[in-house]
């Protein structure tokens, strides 16, 4: 697949470096010879130094030839010139935009983006896919990442495996034994820096990070089972007042619990503009390293800081005063990839990756067959992948026990007419379901195979 990128910042980087990896041909554009240089030196793409939305650009970078353009400068509308350009001028098939201005987003305004008009075929707003998965950490404190399939029927949980984790050196197929009735799967296991998918005989051991697929309602019973009980925090400090930061801040108030919020703001006229937007949330303005400012917003009785500035270090440094402070757990935001091996040393319980959930948007689009979602893992060392069974897909029909499926994929759930169901030797794969998998890197184009779109379907 041809495909162009316009950005060669943080987003555009991962972008190029996971396409380029899967032997996709990629040019990345960007009008910083520096950045530009830098992608050339460390990856095997074309660098092109200009300006994402103009014609002569794009004209260079291949947009004759391109499949799929992939527009992630810091700016909305070149990235929506960048999409309109490659539809009237080159016909490029796929394109797709980050746009982070809500003005944008507002759904009485989404015809905006029809191919009459602005023809952009996905859109991506980091502020919010980032924002929805920060409340599902909120709501499920035990999980280490948390991801929806299957229309939010399904997930996909990450769970650390402490000492004292009630399910750790019992055989996994035993564990299916004692809890018939939980729909719960351990599709992936990451120890020591090692991730594999686990066979029925395997044992997790402390340290472990299990990945599970389950069902929605099964989530915080499949967490107990685990060892994880906490509970939900009901007093949050937020640190930052960005559009990530003013989105969790109203969506907590919307949900009418009892949770108090309050949130920092380092720019005064910002923290006026939001403090106008919310109603419940009490929002203070100054720096969320102040130890003072800290006290004053009550964080030694908090339950969890959420840190969402825009810099990884105050994030990271602001979370650490925190917990020193008396504030019970933290959930950072880090951009930086170089940043999260050492985060958990430090003292942050959770973190959030904006670039990852970019990265994981693209891929769903860019992988072929009828995907419907997918989420990166560990730095692209797996992905879960949610995928609709075709007629011609070659694994509908014979029960999953007699398929020759590729090593380092595990199905961990079947989402068909309102039901889900455990995969189990026996289970046959009909047309139309939905089918969650975790796949190892290594397995990715195989499991892509599995369901294609052959030619007789049409």
């Amino acid at each position: 697949m041809k495909v162009i990128i316009c950005g060669a910042g943080q987003v555009g980087y991962g972008i190029a470096e996971r396409l380029a990896a899967e032997q996709n041909d990629v040019s990345i554009i960007d009008t910083s010879p520096d950045l530009i240089r830098t992608v050339r030196d460390s990856l095997d793409v074309r660098g092109v130094v200009g300006h994402g939305a103009h014609p002569d650009t794009l004209a260079a970078a291949g947009a004759q030839q391109a499949d799929m353009l992939i527009a992630v400068t810091l700016f909305d509308e070149v990235n929506m010139v960048a999409c309109q350009v490659a539809h009237a001028l080159f016909n490029v098939p796929t394109k797709i935009a980050r746009i982070r201005s809500q003005a944008y987003l507002q759904s009485h305004y989404m015809d905006l983006f029809s191919r009459e008009h602005l023809p952009i075929d996905v859109i991506i707003s980091p502020e919010l896919e980032v924002g929805e998965m920060v409340l599902r950490r909120i709501a499920l404190p035990g999980a280490t990442d948390v991801v929806s399939f299957a229309d939010g029927h399904v997930a996909m949980v990450a769970i650390e495996c402490q000492e004292e984790c009630p399910v750790i050196n019992t055989p996994l197929s035993q564990l299916t034994e004692l809890f018939p009735d939980l729909p719960s799967t351990v599709v992936g296991v990451s120890r020591g820096g090692h991730l594999f998918v686990p066979r029925s005989s395997d044992q997790l051991m402390a340290g472990d990070m299990a990945y599970v697929v389950t069902t929605k309602e099964q989530v915080r019973r499949t967490l107990g089972l685990f060892g994880h009980d906490e509970k939900e925090a009901t007093r949050i400090v937020i640190a930052g007042g960005g559009n990530i930061g003013l989105y969790v801040a109203r969506a907590i108030e919307q949900k009418q619990t009892r949770t108090k919020v309050k949130l920092i703001e380092h720019n005064r006229a910002r923290a006026i503009t939001i403090a106008d937007q919310l109603r419940r949330t009490v929002v203070l303005n100054g720096s969320a390293l102040e130890q003072k400012l800290l006290l004053e917003a009550d964080i030694d009785h908090a339950d969890l800081m959420v840190a969402l500035t825009n810099d990884d270090q105050v994030n990271i440094l602001s979370s650490v005063i925190a917990k020193q402070l008396g504030c019970k757990s933290n959930l950072v935001l880090i951009n930086n990839p170089t940043y999260h091996d050492f985060a958990r040393t430090l003292g942050i319980d959770a973190h959030v990756n904006p670039r990852a959930v970019t990265i994981s948007r693209v891929l769903q689009h860019v992988r072929r067959g009828r995907i419907r979602a997918v989420h990166n893992i560990d730095r692209g060392a797996a992905e879960v992948i949610e995928a609709e069974a075709l007629e011609t897909s070659p694994l509908v029909g014979p029960p999953l026990n007699e398929q020759d499926l590729p090593d380092g994929m595990r199905i961990g759930g079947v989402w068909r007419e309102g039901q889900f169901i455990r995969p189990s030797g026996i289970l046959r794969i009909k047309p139309k379901d939905r089918v969650v998998i975790f796949a190892l890197a290594s397995a990715v184009r195989q499991v892509e195979q599995l369901f294609r779109v052959s030619l007789e379907f049409f």
